[in-house]
């Protein structure tokens, strides 16, 4: 059991250390963008398959991230696309001119872990935090 851990954590270890760790972005191939949000939180993550080593790899372009505001805090995680709400709607305009090019697509928590990882770990934004960013109101 020590052995695996140990195991785990070089392999972790290695993953996190090695080149590339994020990629140059390629504007002639397609991104994939998830997202993800918490009670405290929404994170992001852009993605592109590129040929890494002579073999095709998805990896991270971009990681984006930020708090929620109070307000944001009382609207809900889940959407109901027979009835969007005003922000839903405002995003679908936004949106509408990439319809062509763009598949929207609903990915699980469990298998969602390049966003959704990191808003599970993630630490409150107080002094006593040494990533301390105060908030605007």
């Amino acid at each position: 059991m020590i052995q695996e851990r140990i195991e785990a954590y070089e392999k972790i270890r290695k993953a996190l250390t090695e080149a590339p760790l994020i990629l140059i972005p390629d504007w002639n191939i397609p991104f994939k963008f998830y997202i993800d949000a918490c009670g405290d939180g929404l994170r992001a993550a852009l993605h592109q398959v590129q040929i890494v080593d002579d073999k095709p790899t998805e990896g991270p372009v971009c990681y984006i991230s930020r708090q929620i505001k109070p307000t944001e805090a009382r609207w809900s995680a889940y959407i109901c696309m027979k009835t969007p709400n005003r922000h839903m709607l405002r995003w679908q305009i936004a949106i509408q001119e990439y319809r062509g090019n763009m598949t929207i697509a609903y990915k699980a928590g469990k298998i969602h872990k390049n966003s959704d990882s990191v808003s599970r770990w993630a630490l409150a934004n107080t002094p006593d935090n040494p990533a301390y960013v105060p908030l605007e109101a």
